[in-house]
């Protein structure tokens, strides 16, 4: 077990010592707003009901759940949005980006906790000290990361100067992310080049393409569209050849060559403790915000294989973890 997972546990068992000596006053409703396919389907939210379990939070007389799964959907979640508002909650929990700014836009009343990349950034919080909203939860700071993955990038591609960058154009935050990209690939003397895909059957095209033009590497700018289709997209990469480097584990459990960024399992844990202080009086407005202190590196020793690459023994020495 990795010290950060203890911490962790050390700290959900504590929290679930403290919510046992003082019991709930009344029944409680948790709304969940999720872009995801249904419960048990994503190892994440497993993760986040395991620690609310873990914490006393049980469907029963004391706790109800209204779960709300858009199935990767978008446009069907303001309108499950709106529903859970109307249920009236105690607090909506909301851990990806594009269900957290529904439920911004759906209440400014109901307690709201959220996982998204930058929530000062995007206009959620005052600040991630304190809020000052109906809003609090994790960030995962995934962004300020796409330096760190380039210059992995050219550990593992001596002489790389040229990175494509896989991105979806309808999904709004990829376009800032895109530009913050190119600035910091200048400053390595990378050149980008964006390749669009807006659908599944976009994704083979836009990697054929990137090897068309000559590109030695890729890095995804995450939406919703990659993370459904992530088998998919470890698939397309292989077939062209090319490596590919994610910000997600996930990725990379599905055949992608590297990830580097924070463990998502972990904030969506943390994200339980913030629904339990909430439902025991807190005020989102007063809940700092957390940030991730540790990131991870996992590689993937079949894809890079298939590749015809041979990981650096330093770059594999600072992994996190190796799939064979």
């Amino acid at each position: 077990m990795r010290r950060r997972d203890f911490v962790l546990g050390a700290a959900i068992a504590a929290a679930a010592r403290s919510a046992g000596a003082q019991p709930l006053s009344r029944a409680r409703k948790i709304g969940v707003l999720s872009t995801l396919a249904g419960e048990g389907l994503d190892t994440r939210m497993t993760a986040f009901q395991r620690a609310l379990d873990e914490l006393g939070y049980r469907p029963g007389p004391n706790v109800v759940f209204e779960y709300r799964w858009a199935g990767y959907q978008l446009d069907r979640l303001p309108l499950m949005a709106a529903e859970l508002v109307r249920l009236a909650p105690d607090v909506i929990v909301a851990l990806e980006p594009p269900s957290a700014l529904a439920a911004k836009n759906a209440t400014a009343a109901i307690p709201i906790v959220i996982r998204v990349d930058d929530p000062v950034e995007l206009g959620y919080i005052a600040g991630l000290a304190r809020p000052g909203g109906n809003i609090t939860g994790v960030a995962s700071i995934s962004s300020v990361l796409d330096g760190k993955r380039l210059e992995l990038l050219k550990e593992l591609i001596p002489g790389l100067i040229s990175v494509a960058a896989l991105w979806d154009p309808s999904y709004a935050p990829n376009a800032q992310r895109l530009a913050a990209l190119a600035e910091s690939a200048r400053a390595l003397g990378i050149e980008t080049q964006a390749i669009p895909a807006s659908a599944v059957e976009d994704i083979g095209r836009a990697l054929a393409r990137a090897r068309e033009m000559g590109v030695a590497a890729v890095i995804t700018m995450r939406n919703p569209l990659l993370v459904a289709a992530r088998q998919e997209v470890a698939a397309f990469a292989l077939r062209a050849g090319l490596p590919v480097i994610y910000d997600d584990r996930q990725f990379v459990e599905a055949g992608g060559l590297v990830s580097y960024g924070a463990n998502l399992t972990e904030l969506y844990r943390h994200a339980a403790a913030y629904v339990d202080k909430i439902l025991r009086g807190a005020k989102p407005a007063d809940l700092p915000v957390e940030q991730p202190t540790t990131f991870e590196m996992v590689i993937n020793l079949k894809t890079a294989a298939a590749l015809g690459l041979a990981i650096p023994p330093m770059l594999l020495a600072r992994a996190d973890e190796v799939v064979e």
